[in-house]
């Protein structure tokens, strides 16, 4: 089908109408005032329900805290809003934590310090991983909710008195590294409200990553198509360059992967690989591929590579005889492909698997040596 000039120059006048459309509904975002009524909402939760203002009526005070998955801040105050939870319960409050953003917004490498994105189902291994005992609500698919409070960043407190009326808004504290603070903040507030006191500071600033807003995705969209102009290259290794790699004499974590063209569940999982190279080599952290095709299958080899766009540290090993690279690769390999590596910094084995990988499990791993906060 072809476009005349004046339907082109109209579809592009409706695009440029659409972005600002878009760009002016995340800027009129506005927080919460002190003093305001709580907005309602339906929300579905991770437990299987679904809650409104009034499954909370009988609280005397109603603490909502806007928090996701994979912010490193928002981890950082993870233990302390399961405390503030536990703690207060007794006392007549009742907090439940709401995800605000949308997981389409979130490209796989602002993925760095977790091991999982923002989706309803990661929110349900969340909760149990960390053991919530208060409900966890799903905003991302139509932040209407969100809208409506207005979170600035994650994680971001809203409380209200017994009337529903917003007496605090805010951090919970101000130190965001574990161990520094306790909530002071939030603690400050639930205690004048429950004494029936204004609370002294009703509004502070919050720190964290921003709301990932549906129309704010535009690295997201970008993100991949700049992967895919990546160079994916291939070196040939042998059995001392082999035993540098395991030596790890670097202050990185190193995943390598050892597969091969004509291996079907090597090729299958290669993708979850480059996804995870995409997550955490900004960080401490270097994947490396090693091939067991024989040397002269080096430019097929790096072909398929290509296709999956692995523009990781790549090599094909320098020798036909396999059982060599067995050895040199790992003495309790047993030879099976794939086989995988997780090797500290100082070349101690951290992970080691014949066949495929869990890749949560691996994330989690990953994240766990390379850190959750800053």
């Amino acid at each position: 089908m072809k476009f005349s000039r004046p339907n082109l120059f109209l579809g592009k006048a409706i695009l440029f109408m659409l972005l600002l459309s878009w760009s002016s509904f995340a800027a009129d975002v506005k927080t919460l005032e002190i003093g305001a009524s709580a907005p309602d909402f339906s929300l579905p939760g991770t437990d299987g329900k679904t809650y409104s203002l009034k499954s909370f009526a009988s609280a005397k005070v109603l603490a909502i805290v806007f928090t996701c998955n994979h912010c490193p801040t928002a981890q950082a105050y993870e233990d302390r809003i399961i405390s503030l939870a536990n703690e207060y319960k007794a006392k007549g409050v009742t907090l439940i934590a709401v995800s605000p953003n949308d997981p389409k917004a979130i490209a796989l490498d602002e993925l760095g310090y977790s091991d999982m994105s923002d989706s309803f189902e990661e929110m349900k291994i969340r909760v149990k991983e960390k053991g919530y005992t208060f409900p966890y609500l799903y905003d991302g698919a139509t932040q209407k909710m969100s809208r409506a409070y207005g979170p600035i960043a994650t994680p971001h407190l809203f409380i209200f008195d017994k009337n529903r009326k917003l007496q605090y808004v805010g951090r919970l504290d101000g130190a965001e590294k574990p161990g520094k603070a306790n909530a002071e903040d939030a603690r400050n507030a639930l205690d004048a409200l429950l004494a029936g006191n204004p609370v002294a500071t009703p509004v502070t600033k919050t720190f964290g990553c921003s709301t990932k807003w549906a129309e704010k995705s535009e690295w997201a969209v970008k993100a991949p198509l700049e992967w895919a102009k990546e160079p994916v290259n291939m070196n040939i290794i042998d059995d001392k360059g082999i035993a540098e790699l395991l030596a790890n004499k670097t202050d990185k974590v190193k995943l390598i992967n050892v597969w091969a063209t004509w291996c079907g569940p090597c090729v299958t999982e290669m993708p979850e690989f480059v996804n995870i190279n995409r997550m955490y080599r900004r960080r401490d952290f270097e994947f490396i591929t090693i091939s067991a095709d024989k040397p002269d299958k080096k430019d097929k080899a790096q072909e398929l590579l290509k296709r999956m766009q692995a523009s990781g540290q790549n090599y094909i090993y320098n020798s036909e005889d396999k059982y060599k690279l067995v050895e040199a690769i790992d003495p309790k390999w047993q030879g099976a492909l794939p086989y995988t590596l997780l090797i500290a910094p100082g070349g101690k084995i951290l992970y080691r698997t014949q066949g495929t990988i869990v890749p949560q499990k691996m994330k989690r791993m990953i994240v766990e040596q390379v850190g959750r906060v800053y």
